[in-house]
């Protein structure tokens, strides 16, 4: 057995009971508290950071086909999504799915109030599983599917809750929509589902319908719409796919990716992201600074052991071995108990949910959790790295101390 562990379990068990082993548990306890604060923290800003992703894809994709164009307008050109360009979608292989779509500036008008609203076209395509969640009253609309003869198209829509409460609409209820056009047109639709998702970007603005119904307005043909929502695996690189994906479309069409649409979301995410850094590097900090002070503590409590090892012949490598392996065990000790915590913790919100938050200041109603376990192997190996590097400072003044000095010491 290595002396120096072997002398410092021998310290550890004299010590119950005494001042040392208070410092102990002080020294612990900083640990435990560090690394469940900062698991915490890197699960609830991952899980926060998932949600605002998956909503933000569920609404635009991760990449967008549209026609090139230098027009800003909701309403941009149509294209054709021909059997070239569909077949070319289905096999690249980095596209998991795709779905056509259009826009179209309108207003809502009840007998009180006029909104102006986007209306977004969808088809069959449209993945609905996870939109489905954000469905707080009543269903998903229907859209037309590919056994529908294209002159018929679906009336039901799905609105915000921000746009029900505004123009007092529930489900069941019916509404005039304007749409804005040379030629005015307007249509009656029926009010089926009401989704929130948080996210003023798109709760203040859009509501999902029938993509056949825009055809029918602009006059397109059937394959034709305002463009195409692409999904990737969030594993790949966007930037790289949708360069890619732009070298192999025709030259008239242009590829957009999701968090140049939403910058001002991507940079907040971005920004939050700082945050947990200086978070992580505070609670750092204050956990080295709390190892380097218990140390020092214990090996002024323990002078006169040093000057009796000293003066038996034992060398300073020997005598820090002693003291670093002690600091190593309540290192250990610490994270082994703060991992525990802030995995169990984080484990129990996962599943139970039992911290709600309001959805109108933070985008969602309960905290969300999401385990990222490279997150966890850097966090602690950042405490082990950074604990172990800083328990060198109170070690290094062994080599200070005299032997007949020590003996004396009181």
């Amino acid at each position: 057995m290595n002396l120096s562990y072997f002398i410092s379990s021998r310290i550890r068990k004299g010590d119950k009971g005494s001042f040392s082993a208070t410092i102990h548990r002080v020294a612990v306890i900083s640990i435990v508290v560090g690394v469940t604060a900062l698991l915490l923290a890197f699960m609830v800003l991952g899980g926060f950071q998932d949600k605002i992703k998956e909503k933000v894809y569920a609404f635009s994709g991760h990449l967008q086909i549209s026609k090139y164009t230098v027009s800003t307008s909701y309403e941009d050109s149509e294209i054709e999504i021909s059997e070239q360009l569909s077949t070319q979608l289905d096999t690249t292989g980095y596209i998991k799915r795709w779905q056509p779509f259009a826009f179209k500036a309108a207003l809502l008008k009840t007998d009180e109030e006029v909104q102006g609203v986007i209306f977004k076209g969808i088809d069959y395509h449209f993945d609905t599983a996870f939109f489905n969640g954000q469905i707080v009253e009543g269903v998903f609309p229907n859209v037309s599917g590919p056994a529908v003869p294209f002159i018929k198209y679906s009336t039901e829509v799905a609105i915000s809750r921000h746009m029900s409460r505004f123009l007092k609409l529930g489900v069941g209820d019916e509404v005039l929509i304007y749409f804005v056009q040379n030629t005015p047109r307007f249509r009656k639709l029926k009010v089926v589902g009401i989704y929130e998702t948080g996210l003023e970007e798109f709760d203040q603005k859009l509501i999902l319908g029938d993509l056949n119904l825009l055809r029918r307005i602009n006059d397109w043909k059937e394959a034709q719409a305002t463009g195409i929502e692409v999904f990737i695996d969030e594993s790949d690189d966007i930037f790289e796919l949708q360069e890619r994906l732009f070298n192999e479309l025709d030259v008239d069409l242009y590829v957009e990716n999701a968090e140049d649409k939403y910058m001002q979301i991507f940079d907040w995410l971005s920004l939050l992201n700082r945050n947990v850094l200086v978070f992580l590097v505070l609670i750092l900090i204050v956990a080295c600074f709390s190892m380097v002070s218990v140390l020092l503590i214990l090996i002024m409590e323990r002078t006169q052991m040093v000057g009796m090892m000293k003066a038996m012949g034992a060398t300073d490598r020997l005598i820090r071995g002693v003291f670093i392996s002690l600091g190593y065990r309540l290192v250990v000790r610490g994270m082994f108990i703060g991992n525990l915590i802030g995995l169990g913790l984080g484990s129990i919100q996962y599943y139970l949910k039992i911290i709600p938050l309001d959805a109108t200041n933070y985008y969602m109603n309960f905290v969300p959790i999401a385990f990222n376990w490279w997150a966890v192997i850097g966090i602690n190996f950042l405490f082990v790295f950074l604990i172990a590097a800083s328990l060198l400072i109170p070690v290094s003044i062994i080599s200070r101390i005299r032997p007949i000095q020590a003996i004396r010491f009181d």
